[in-house]
C-alpha cells in the first residue's frame, strides 16, 4: 500500500479513530491524574477504558459474522 493509501484508510473509518482518540485522552488523563483519584474515580476510569478497548476493537474487526 502506497503512504497515499495509508492517508485515505485513515482517514476512513472515521468512528475508529473517535474511539482511539477518547482511549488514548483517558489513558492520558490517568496517567497525569491518577495519584490524585479516589479510588471510585479510578474503578471509574478503568470501567471506561475496558468498555472503550471493547468498542475499538468491535469497530476494528468490522461487522460480526452471521451466527452458525
Amino acid at each position: 500500500m502506497s503512504a497515499r493509501g495509508a492517508v485515505v484508510e485513515r482517514r476512513h473509518n472515521h468512528t475508529l479513530r473517535e474511539l482511539l482518540g477518547e482511549l488514548v485522552g483517558l489513558a492520558r488523563d490517568i496517567a497525569s491524574q491518577g495519584r490524585q483519584m479516589s479510588p471510585n474515580q479510578l474503578e471509574q476510569a478503568q470501567e471506561r477504558l475496558e468498555w472503550l478497548a471493547d468498542e475499538v476493537f468491535r469497530e476494528a474487526a468490522g461487522p460480526e459474522p452471521p451466527p452458525e
